[in-house]
């Protein structure tokens, strides 16, 4: 099973500049996360703190009972083996051909024979489809086959915890469908814990078991994604929605007058190309290719959820119960999703931040069991 990352009171700033602070959240061993949130919101500055390519200013990192903050570069060392790390521009070495990109990792790191190496480099390739590219030089491919190769490079040694920046960005709508299956299935094969950066909604409604949302420097929630995808949170509406309307601005955040004359160009009449739908509500999470095992990471956010289901938004209980099994309900023993509401929750920045460290605190326990 995947490392469990337990995050206390992350703060980054450069200079005066603060990119965000007190971010805590624990990513749930062997299960898929996504982070989501408005361009400039340091989301690709978050993972390479996790990984300790930039030292925040204050607060933890804790994975396999290693802080990456304050530990020693030969702990440091020893502890990104556990990462594979898709960056955001695939990070490839110009010099080098695919093959020799992705096999970097094993030979820095592994003293297997190149009979071996051969052997799983040719298997990663395959795995993202760039078998018989592997000689061709990063220059000489597209950036989404770039991208792709990042993938394949950040795979080769197992790892147990896989951080993927944006790795829709770059793919045509086919091959991104391709890619989140094939995130889901490597997860279903090697229960790792994968954390994906992302700007796509639909990647972020159908993949991850836990969403969350930087903005405004904070971590507005984190937790099951029937809880974001639910939220009446205007933030998190807006963004789902992918509107105009809303506290997200051109500059990240906008103030009062700025939202109350968009809102007037609405009102009269003005259209500006958005969706009328809605797209929040809870649908169906991408399963594993058949023939694949069941999905372990899956079953455990499940059992993790059934747990607090009593705590969560009314909205979000319904779409949990909604989108479980009969031979789940029995389990669960759950007959219906029309159960007495729980304690008033609508609204707030803080009521959202408390609901959604709820499950922070049991996922320690529900994944033992």
């Amino acid at each position: 099973m995947g490392a469990e990352v337990v995050i206390e009171g992350l703060t980054k700033s450069f200079g005066n500049q603060a990119i965000w602070r007190d971010v805590t959240l624990s990513l749930p061993p062997g299960e898929v996360s996504v982070m989501l949130g408005p361009s400039g919101t340091g989301k690709s500055v978050f993972l390479k703190s996790m990984i300790g390519l930039l030292k925040p200013d204050r607060g933890s990192c804790v994975v396999n009972g290693v802080d990456i903050v304050t530990c020693s570069e030969a702990k440091l060392y020893e502890t990104r083996k556990l990462f594979g790390v898709l960056f955001q521009d695939g990070a490839l070495f110009g010099s080098m051909d695919l093959y020799d990109n992705v096999a970097f990792p094993l030979r820095e790191h592994t003293k297997k024979s190149e009979t071996e190496i051969k052997r799983i480099v040719l298997e990663k390739l395959e795995l993202t489809g760039l078998q018989g590219a592997e000689h061709k030089l990063p220059g000489e491919i597209s950036g989404g086959m770039r991208k792709r190769a990042g993938l394949a490079r950040a795979l080769v040694l197992d790892p147990e915890i896989i951080l993927c920046d944006e790795p829709d960005s770059g793919l045509d709508p086919v091959r991104t469908a391709y890619l989140s299956q094939l995130l889901i299935d490597l997860n279903a094969q090697i229960d790792a814990t994968i954390l994906i950066v992302t700007h796509n909604i639909n990647l972020a409604r159908t993949v991850p078991d836990n969403l969350g949302m930087l903005f405004r420097k904070e971590l507005v929630m984190f937790g099951p994604r029937e809880v974001l995808l639910t939220s009446d949170e205007p933030v998190v509406e807006q963004f789902l929605n992918g509107r105009r309307i809303g506290p997200i601005g051109m500059s990240e955040e906008k103030d009062a007058a700025q939202m109350a004359a968009e809102q007037a160009h609405v009102d009269a009449g003005h259209h500006d190309g958005s969706g009328a739908e809605d797209l929040r509500g809870v649908v169906p999470q991408i399963e594993p290719t058949p023939g694949l095992p069941e999905r372990q990471g899956a079953r455990r956010r499940k059992d993790r959820v059934m747990q607090i289901l009593h705590t969560l938004p009314e909205a979000a209980r319904e779409g949990i119960i909604d989108s479980l099994t009969d031979a789940e309900r029995a389990r669960y023993n759950v007959r219906s999703h029309r159960r007495p509401p729980a304690a008033s929750f609508r609204g707030s920045l803080h009521e959202t931040q408390e609901i959604a460290r709820l499950p922070r605190q049991d996922w320690r326990g529900a994944s033992g069991r």
